[in-house]
């Protein structure tokens, strides 16, 4: 059996989600399972399919990144395969674990994408660093505090922190913070 497995960054992604849930059903995934989280998030959707996968089957993934946040990150989920019996299979890069080539090539670029992400996280922190110097960075908005007004009032009409969060679409322990408990 193929076991698709799709993710997005941002629900902003939408085009590029749909794209590879199309793509895995394309190949003859037999289910697919799709969230839209950050990398780092924690993803329940990659924990069901890696535990829905019985030993034969194969997960199914378009790219590298949309699985594994570094290189660390993918050699557990290999590993976590591979004592399951399960292979892996990225599509754009056409690499198939089930083959000796297809491990060396399944190796070979996770590192390389682990390469290119410090990369890019290096190239972010100079250019923050820069626009410090500069005085042009200036961080997130605080966007807890500007609604203090409202989050006071809220709680004075008998409102509580969890539907007070909602409301303003804050988290809870912002709301907290501007009361004060």
């Amino acid at each position: 059996m193929q076991i698709g497995y799709a993710r997005s960054s941002t629900v902003d992604q939408e085009a590029g989600y749909q794209a590879q849930i199309k793509s895995l059903k394309a190949v003859g995934c037999d289910k697919v399972f799709a969230e839209k989280l950050s990398s780092v998030a924690q993803r329940p959707q990659l924990e069901t399919a890696i535990d829905y996968a019985r030993e034969g089957d194969a997960l199914v993934v378009t790219k590298l990144d949309r699985l594994a946040r570094s290189v660390a990150h993918l050699v557990a989920i290999g590993e976590r395969l591979d004592t399951k019996g399960v292979s892996l299979k990225v599509l754009e890069q056409a690499i198939d674990t089930s083959t000796s080539t297809g491990r060396l090539m399944f190796n070979m670029l996770g590192a390389i994408a682990q390469f290119e992400r410090e990369l890019m996280l290096e190239r972010q922190r100079e250019g923050v660093a820069k626009a410090k110097a500069e005085g042009k960075y200036k961080g997130r908005a605080p966007t807890a505090r500007a609604k203090a007004p409202e989050v006071r009032q809220l709680h004075k009409e008998g409102v509580g922190p969890t539907e007070i969060a909602r409301r303003l679409q804050i988290s809870r322990a912002s709301v907290y913070r501007v009361l004060g408990t």
